[in-house]
C-alpha cells in the first residue's frame, strides 16, 4: 500500500455567522482550489462543540509527503493568504494545522 500524507486544518469560530460565511467560501471556491493544487481528496467534519462556538476539521490527502511539499511550496502561501485576508484571527477564529502519514484505512464488510 502506498503511504499518503494527511493534512488537517482545524478551525474554531466564536461566532456562528462567521462560521457560515467561512463554510460557503470553503465549499466554493477553496476546496476545489486545493484539489486542483495536488490534494487527492478532501473531507469536511463539524466537531461536536457547545454553542455558540463551532469547530471544524478539513482533512486533505496527498499522494506522498513529497506531493504535499510541492503543494506547500507552490500553492499554500497564496491560498492561505487569501483565506486569512477574508477570515483573519481578529474575527474570533483559531486555526491549527497538522500533517501525518496515513498508515492504513479500513472499510466495514457486510455479510
Amino acid at each position: 500500500m502506498a503511504v499518503t500524507c494527511a493534512y488537517t486544518l482545524a478551525v474554531e469560530f466564536e461566532d456562528a455567522s462567521v462560521a457560515e460565511e467561512w463554510l460557503a467560501w470553503l465549499r466554493d471556491p477553496h476546496l476545489a482550489e486545493v484539489l486542483a493544487s495536488g490534494a487527492q481528496d478532501a473531507e469536511l467534519i463539524e466537531l461536536d462543540t457547545p454553542a455558540p462556538r463551532r469547530r471544524f476539521e478539513v482533512r486533505y490527502h496527498f499522494a506522498s509527503a513529497a506531493a504535499f511539499a510541492v503543494y506547500e511550496r507552490d500553492h499554500a502561501p497564496r491560498l492561505r493568504a487569501e483565506g486569512l485576508a477574508r477570515f483573519p484571527t481578529e474575527r474570533g477564529i483559531r486555526y491549527q494545522r497538522s500533517t501525518g502519514a496515513v498508515l492504513g484505512s479500513w472499510l466495514a464488510t457486510t455479510g
